[in-house]
């Protein structure tokens, strides 16, 4: 987005871009700054503060192109006041742990935070604000995305806190009496401050999915994209796709063979091991699993992965499958149930080569699954 930004800008430039470890591109003008994702770290505070000093002292006739997508909530993360950075990533990586959902994280994250929830773009005041966002949001509301550090946040302390009492992390440093006593909210609609600011939904995870589905069509398949909001456990979501193509390749039924389907959102997954995996390789192998010892599973293909290139820990975007996957890992001595239950997957599909590297990408439009059914 910056280097687009560089090369179609015909005035003066300036500005700071914060990006993931391994991500930067040779930019003229805007400084790139590598920081730390999925959770945050000192990179991440120092990231946050050069994009605030960048806005700092603006004039009414100054512009601020704001660049938003996700993964920024990570990536640029300035705790609230009397909030330690160690007492943040303790809540972030809890919330990964135990499965909440990207809206619960960012209500979170724009309460805990002196950038986020409209703050950056306050901060700009009186500068115009012009936002671009690529969104990696289930239902793609602009607020949500990086935690909508320049968009007004209509959701509360009150909102946050439910949420980490959920989750049983309400009472970590001061973040109980922080949030009862509201001192932690963020920038509400009709902020003065951010009169005239306009924002643009840029890309989309339903925009890519149609460009997908288009593209299958092109090649002669029936397409069907279930949805691009998909969201909840990465298992759950596996044996619901799962069910849908076995349906399909015995009765025709939702769909008729050969088809591809497709779908998008964020997956979550409960940890309970130690192993190496993200929601997209994990949702791969539970797949696999709830085809197993189906005669019609014998014609089902699958892909899942990260659009920026990232899959949690799996060190890859995602994973791919066939119907002789489940034999392959089997050839190779390796329990795939096993290998589930410890969140593990990552492992199982780098021993039989079926990993889908990519390296960053550069974008983030969420999640992206394909599941393809063959013809008689």
């Amino acid at each position: 987005m910056a280097m687009a930004v560089e090369q179609n800008w015909r005035g003066p430039l300036s500005g700071v871009v914060v990006v993931p470890e391994g991500a930067s591109l040779p930019l003229q003008h805007i400084e790139v700054h590598e920081s730390s994702h999925p959770v945050p770290d000192q990179r991440s505070v120092i990231g946050a503060e050069r994009l605030l000093a960048a806005v700092t002292g603006l004039a009414r006739d100054d512009l601020v192109i704001a660049l938003i997508s996700g993964g920024g909530s990570a990536l640029c993360s300035l705790p609230a006041e009397g909030l330690s950075l160690a007492e943040k990533q303790h809540i972030t990586t809890e919330l990964l742990r135990r499965g909440a959902a990207i809206s619960e994280f960012n209500t979170v994250r724009r309460h805990l935070s002196r950038i986020k929830g409209g703050r950056l773009a306050a901060q700009a005041h009186p500068a115009r604000v012009v936002s671009l966002v690529i969104s990696d949001i289930p239902g793609d509301d602009p607020a949500l995305v990086a935690s909508g550090p320049t968009l007004p946040d209509t959701s509360t302390c009150a909102d946050a806190l439910a949420i980490l009492s959920r989750y049983g992390l309400e009472d970590v440093g001061p973040v109980r009496q922080s949030l009862e006593a509201g001192i932690w909210e963020s920038v509400k609609p009709g902020d003065p401050r951010l009169a005239g600011h306009e924002h643009a939904l840029i890309a989309t995870g339903r925009m890519g999915l149609n460009a997908a589905a288009a593209l299958a069509r092109a090649r002669g398949y029936d397409c069907h994209v279930l949805s691009d909001a998909m969201e909840g456990e990465s298992r759950e979501l596996a044996k619901a796709h799962a069910a849908i193509a076995l349906s399909s390749a015995q009765h025709e039924q939702p769909f008729r063979t050969p088809c591809v389907l497709l779908s998008g959102g964020e997956a979550t997954v409960t940890v309970r091991g130690n192993g190496r995996g993200g929601r997209n390789t994990e949702f791969v192998l539970a797949l696999a699993l709830a085809l197993k010892g189906r005669d019609a599973a014998q014609r089902v293909y699958a892909l899942s992965a990260g659009t920026d290139g990232l899959d949690g820990r799996a060190g890859a975007a995602g994973a791919w499958m066939t119907p002789s996957t489940l034999r392959q890992i089997s050839d190779v001595g390796l329990a795939a149930a096993m290998h589930l239950e410890a969140n593990d997957s990552a492992t199982v599909f780098d021993a039989v080569s079926s990993l889908v590297h990519t390296g960053p990408t550069h974008t983030n439009i969420n999640d992206f699954r394909a599941v393809f059914v063959a013809g008689e």
